[in-house]
């Protein structure tokens, strides 16, 4: 278990981004070496946390390699849309789930057409995009659009409105900020096969205290080279984004991870990664307050303060 205490944003002597890179060497230098199932091959751990402070406008974004913070705030805006389909990811620019649906693509259909030129083809195709960017009820659609169903009186099953999380975990911390049960839950079993991923980042849970939102978030599967430094950026912001809808000061985000793992083919990037160390304080200005939590803009984000080393590239593990 990896474990940090809250550190000062401004006098502590040891920077937050070094948690990150003492579970990263944990991981690469005492890790039980596994088979996975995208038969790359991993160094893991068993359970590992993370704390970092919002106050100020702090934010967990790595330093010791760039991170574009862009790409995932895209990402989190869309997943807060509901939608499911690639291709107004592609529009933006954002790559992060390409992979998914062209590997469906190519086993389904038995053309080899290159990464490249499908995303090119969702991009232009609106219909070829209906058929094969859809990347099953994934994290948005379970965040909004939680399905229900109802038991009837002859036996049968009907089903019901969908439930949305995100708005009610919002009028749930107004109404009532002490309770126990403010969760956004994205392990939906019985939709699992469907999904082109089962969500990674499962489980958040959001707390109250002296006028602060802290967020909990677990992770059931983290990839740390690639993944975690997304996974950090995005919790804080949604934390960041419930809490100002809220009228709370942003607290506090715990990060806890399941199996926490680092691919054998990223040697290259943890060996460069760990050389480095960190530097600067990034922070986050949100510009306007949106009516709603579904109203955020990619222009309403600005970072200051960011000045990270250079990005380190690595492939995706499919």
């Amino acid at each position: 278990m990896v474990s940090a205490v809250i550190l000062d944003q401004d006098n502590s002597t040891e920077h937050p981004e070094q948690q990150y890179l003492d579970l990263m060497r944990q991981i690469w230098e005492q890790g039980n070496e596994r088979v996975d199932r995208t038969g790359v091959g991993t160094r893991s751990i068993c359970g590992a946390m993370l704390r970092f402070d919002l106050l100020n406008g702090a934010m967990p974004l790595l330093t010791t390699k760039r991170v574009y913070w862009k790409t995932a705030t895209r990402e989190m805006l869309w997943f807060l849309t509901g939608d499911t389909n690639i291709r107004p990811l592609v529009l933006q620019g954002v790559k992060i789930w390409n992979e998914w649906p062209h590997a469906r693509y190519v086993k389904e259909s038995g053309d080899k057409i290159a990464l490249d030129d499908f995303v090119q083809r969702i991009a232009d195709d609106e219909d070829f995009a209906k058929r094969w960017g859809d990347l099953g009820p994934v994290y948005g659609k379970q965040w909004v659009d939680w399905p229900t169903y109802r038991y009837r009186k002859d036996g049968l099953y009907e089903k019901g409105a969908g439930i949305n999380q995100v708005a009610e975990v919002v009028e749930s911390l107004r109404n009532n900020p002490g309770g126990r049960r403010h969760i956004i839950e994205g392990w939906n079993v019985a939709e699992l096969d469907q999904m082109a991923l089962p969500p990674c980042h499962k489980t958040y849970q959001f707390h109250v205290g002296e006028g602060r939102l802290n967020c909990v978030l677990y992770q059931r599967s983290c990839d740390v080279a690639l993944g975690l430094p997304f996974n950090l950026w995005s919790a804080a912001l949604l934390t960041r984004m419930i809490a100002q809808q809220t009228d709370l000061e942003p607290g506090e985000l715990v990060w806890m991870g399941g199996d926490v793992h680092l691919y054998l083919n990223h040697e290259h990037l943890i060996t460069e990664q760990l050389s480095r160390q960190p530097q600067g304080r990034p922070r986050l200005e949100i510009l306007r307050k949106p009516t709603s939590i579904f109203d955020y803009k990619i222009e309403n984000f600005e970072v200051h303060d960011y000045k990270p080393l250079g990005a380190i590239k690595a492939p995706v593990a499919v």
